[in-house]
């Protein structure tokens, strides 16, 4: 199967691994190339950018969202600081819906035998989340309310004990395996993971994290400025981006959090599976006192002012790290855009996940097909 070029005509775009051929990925998104997205917004202003924005990119439209206004009030204002807009435990509650909505949907049909029937969804009867009809918290005491309720429904219907301790038990991938095993009859994740973990243990490839983001603020706004530079002069960079002339992988793997524990991590696809279930938990776990000053935050977000009207915004969401960049002219309306997601990152034809397909034998769909699976692209992706 191949895909048909009128598919790239589309907004959306698609993916297509190529088991023991080069290179491994093809396709793109073309939304994002050929100033689509800037002519798309061309004089919006306020409010209407983020609405148009979450109307083109549905999957974790929120983060978008976010990204938006931090990059439009960056851009207005002119500082390097621009007003956080909404407080960070709104972006936790819905990167746990994004969670929760991935793992209960798309991991069952990447099964060998997949399928999603009432059975595969029982585990998330009278989940706080709701997954179809999102209502997002309007205040942040209400995301916190949201955020405790989810953690109690964790407790008492799925981990049958305290979110910090099963964490603090199961960080590690042999642990994790055990507890997904013990768990596979009744419930539909663990039964994934533990279907996953052998053959997805198998695959191991090449780990060049971006590592964009920085507790240091002087550095970090040094890299910042110089991807938005690339972002700006080279062409297809948000199509085909690199870090540092490297290609690099993007995921919630790949936080600025984790940054310190990354020397002693054994990446393999699954662990990068697994990451998300870690995540889901830990967002849940999350209360206030979390977010510590000096340290990295659960989730990264924030925005960089840059030439007048300018600006560079960020947001780490359930698929990785998140960018923005606009410009504007004088009257607040967009004059260019560009958005660069984790999706271009990790199905770049020349990193870490083509490479790892390309050695494949041509007819091992089903490792192919688990690599898809970790990376995760937020567009249709066939083998």
């Amino acid at each position: 199967m191949s895909i048909a070029t009128n598919a790239w005509d589309t907004l959306a775009g698609q993916y297509q691994l190529q088991p023991g051929r080069q290179p491994g990925v093809i396709g793109q998104r073309p939304v994002l190339g050929a100033g689509k997205l800037a002519h798309l917004l061309a004089g919006q202003r306020g409010e209407q950018v983020g609405a148009t924005l979450t109307s083109v990119f549905t999957l974790c439209a929120h983060a978008h969202g976010r990204t938006a206004a931090l990059a439009r009030a960056a851009a207005h204002s002119g500082t390097y600081n621009p007003p956080a807009g909404e407080p960070p435990v709104l972006l936790y509650v819905e990167t746990a819906r994004d969670h929760l909505r991935a793992i209960a949907l798309d991991w069952p049909q990447r099964q060998p035998t997949a399928t999603v029937d009432a059975q595969a969804m029982a585990w998330l009867r009278d989940c706080p989340l709701p997954l179809a009809t999102p209502r997002t918290p309007g205040d942040a005491s209400t995301a916190w309310q949201t955020l405790a309720k989810l953690r109690t429904w964790l407790e008492e219907r799925i981990l049958h004990q305290p979110v910090p301790r099963w964490l603090s038990d199961h960080q590690q991938p042999a642990a994790l395996a055990d507890w997904c095993r013990a768990q596979a009859a009744q419930l539909a994740p663990a039964r994934c993971l533990a279907n996953w973990f052998a053959p997805a243990s198998a695959l191991t490839p090449q780990t060049r994290l971006l590592e964009l983001l920085d507790v240091d603020p002087t550095r970090q706004t040094t890299q910042l400025r110089q991807l938005a530079q690339a972002l700006v002069i080279e062409p297809d960079f948000v199509q085909h981006p690199r870090w540092l002339g490297q290609c690099a992988e993007n995921g919630p793997w790949a936080r600025l959090r984790h940054r310190p524990m990354q020397v002693s991590i054994r990446h393999t696809a699954w662990t990068r599976l697994a990451a998300r279930w870690l995540e889901l938990m830990e967002l849940a776990a999350a209360t206030p006192e979390t977010d510590r000053a000096g340290a990295a935050p659960l989730l990264s977000s924030g925005a960089l002012a840059l030439a007048d009207g300018q600006a560079l915004a960020w947001c780490e969401m359930a698929r990785g790290l998140l960018l923005h960049w606009v410009q504007l002219d004088p009257a607040g309306g967009v004059l260019d855009y560009r958005v660069l997601a984790p999706t271009e990152w990790n199905f770049h034809p020349d990193g870490a996940l083509a490479r790892a397909v390309a050695a494949l034998a041509p007819d091992d769909l089903d490792s192919a097909r688990i690599l898809a699976a970790a990376y995760d692209p937020c567009v249709a992706c066939t083998v």
